[in-house]
């Protein structure tokens, strides 16, 4: 029985380091198009180049992970930290984008064609919803009371090829960073806090993930005789690369 008991453990702790693999590497192809300048190809090749480039950061990522020791632990501040700095080490390392630079991305490649101001700023709104951030300053609706009071003064829709009325808007969003007390130079220190909140929203998920995947395998009928919860904070992927 001690025996069985170390073998159901262990097929737990796999389980719940697997989740945590597909979760962590569930990133979308696009990602790995950071810096990527491959040569137009057609076929099998193309695939077999975007194949071994996928694999070759994915295998980055791994070398990474199996060095590092990620804690399932969202209300610790110091677990948070760390999982974000791993986070950042891979993406880094694996030239992979980061959530800022990947907001920015989406931004560019949804906006790009807008040719108005109202839209352009409706459609960041639609992408901070989506993302599921949070305007705590009420920064939106300020941008678009500045907007209303330009578009009243021109007497039309403001286009954003028109520099002059976008150089007018422009000013009242630096009046509005300033009222905020947004400054250009408090920017990475905001992308670092951001960071941060996504690390401890996706050690929180993750933590789901687990817990849900343990107590799935614990109703299964070979386990049904082991006794006591198993710790999440315990859980080491490294052991299971």
């Amino acid at each position: 029985m001690a025996l069985a008991s170390r073998i159901a453990s262990k097929s737990r702790l796999l389980y719940g380091s697997q989740i945590l693999l597909q979760r962590e590497f569930a990133v979308p192809v696009r990602h790995y198009a950071k810096g990527s300048e491959l040569p137009a190809l057609k076929g099998d090749e193309m695939l077999k180049n975007i194949f071994l480039e996928v694999k070759n950061k994915f295998e980055t990522a791994i070398g990474i992970l199996k060095k590092e020791k990620i804690t399932l632990a969202p209300e610790d501040p110091a677990a948070v930290s760390h999982y974000a700095k791993v986070m950042k080490t891979i993406r880094e390392k694996a030239n992979l984008l980061s959530e800022s630079q990947d907001i920015a991305e989406t931004i560019e490649l949804a906006t790009h064609d807008i040719p108005d101001a109202r839209t352009y700023l409706l459609t960041l709104k639609e992408i901070r919803t989506k993302r599921g951030l949070i305007d705590n300053l009420g920064a939106e609706a300020l941008m678009i009371d500045a907007l209303d009071k330009i578009e009243k003064d021109l007497k039309k829709p403001l286009l954003r090829n028109d520099k002059k009325g976008m150089d007018l808007l422009l000013a009242e969003f630096d009046k509005i960073n300033k009222k905020l007390g947004i400054q250009k130079q408090e920017l990475p220190k905001l992308e670092e806090e951001l960071e941060l909140k996504i690390a401890k929203a996706q050690l929180e998920e993750l933590k789901k993930d687990v817990v849900e995947a343990i107590e799935t395998q614990q109703k299964k009928e070979e386990f049904k005789d082991e006794a006591g919860a198993v710790d999440v904070k315990s859980l080491d992927i490294r052991n299971f690369l």
